[in-house]
């Protein structure tokens, strides 16, 4: 039986982050990839947008891993060459109403450590004079990135350290070792290989896969749930020069506006429970029907786009660990401190932001190996 230190299953953004991680800590590392290209998943079907961490409850992981997830992309995208833009975005209050949802919006932001700018409606106009508002807030330090080229620069320190992306190699199971016994992981092509260390980063395949490690209770592994996002595209350039996001509301963000490093624009997404079971049910195809539903949104901020402008571009799928009637969770990186299993990370509800996270991720996943207690 083939032997290797640490077994990474998922070779998106945060898998490709924490086999590298392992691979620069000394460890004989592969990261295991069912499709034949790496960031095929969740990491493909993203808005590209690095989170300045406005969102997330003071003290929940999100916050921490998104506000140093953020200085790490930053530090690691100057010093691979991977294409980034630190564009700064607003986030618009477009009635009376909305003003509570800022404020909270600022006070968390205070809160997580993060930079913001309160501006009325004559200031924030100043910058985009095509902006609908009655106030805005500035985030200075979002941004946005190239994912594919911060995967692929990964994958290159990955290699670069003597570890392994093996494309292809999809896992059926594992058999979970008690008392530092090491694991035993079943490939789908009838290979086992053995590795002290396992890390579940399959993202929207996670629950499904850790429901088959035997020797991991059931109550350690959460239900999964589905939720679409669709986004359109515009025709013709933006007069926006920083993301536009509305006030929140509840656990949406609202339809915003997104600009890829070419400058053009991409509007979503939106919120579709999907009802099925597993993830290779989904449907990724976008509804040209809901185009109405968007042009209604994007108007409240940007009054002037035009009838027609919006074209169906793709969808992408977040992997909940909740109903649609429940409040979002944290992220979870549950180590042996949550199930008892010496060397097994699972990492459940790795949504947004996780790709902005994922080398803080990465990081707790390599202290936790470090000190024994993964």
């Amino acid at each position: 039986m083939d032997r290797v230190d640490a077994i990474v299953i998922g070779a998106g953004a945060v898998g490709l982050a924490v086999g590298r991680a392992l691979a620069l800590a000394g460890h004989e590392t592969i990261v295991v990839e069912s499709q034949a290209a790496i960031g095929q998943g969740v990491s493909s079907r993203n808005s590209e947008v690095i989170h300045a961490g406005l969102y997330y409850a003071p003290g929940s992981v999100k916050a921490r891993v998104c506000v140093r997830g953020k200085q790490l992309l930053y530090e690691f995208c100057a010093s691979h060459g991977v294409e980034h833009r630190n564009c700064g975005k607003l986030v618009v209050a477009t009635s009376e109403g909305d003003l509570a949802a800022l404020r909270t919006l600022a006070d968390r932001a205070g809160a997580n450590g993060v930079p913001v700018e309160w501006f009325d409606a004559n200031e924030a106009r100043a910058l985009e004079p095509a902006l609908n508002c009655v106030a805005a807030l500035s985030s200075p330090t979002t941004g946005i990135v190239d994912s594919h080229g911060f995967m692929l620069a990964l994958q290159g320190d990955l290699e670069s350290a003597g570890g392994l992306v093996a494309l292809g190699s999809p896992v059926n199971s594992a058999v979970l070792g008690r008392h530092g016994a090491s694991h035993i992981v079943r490939m789908a092509d009838g290979t086992e290989i053995e590795t002290r260390v396992l890390v579940n980063s399959a993202s929207l395949h996670a629950c499904a896969l850790a429901r088959q490690f035997e020797g991991l209770a059931p109550q350690f592994v959460p239900h999964e749930g589905f939720a679409k996002g669709s986004y359109y595209s515009l025709a013709g350039r933006a007069p926006f020069s920083r993301l536009i996001y509305p006030a929140p509301a509840d656990a949406w963000l609202g339809v915003h506006l997104t600009l890829d490093l070419g400058g053009q624009a991409k509007f979503g997404p939106d919120l579709e429970w999907l009802d099925v079971e597993a993830a290779d049910a989904i449907d990724y195809r976008v509804d040209p029907a809901r185009a109405d539903a968007f042009y209604a949104s994007v108007r409240r901020y940007w009054p002037a786009l035009p009838d027609g402008a919006l074209q169906p571009s793709y969808s992408g799928v977040r992997p909940k660990i909740h109903r649609a009637d429940q409040p979002a969770p944290d992220f979870r990186i549950d180590g042996p401190g949550v199930h008892g299993i010496e060397g097994l990370v699972n990492l459940f509800g790795i949504e947004s932001p996780g790709l902005t996270s994922a080398l803080a991720i990465a990081e707790d996943v390599a202290q936790l190996v470090a000190r024994g207690t993964a």
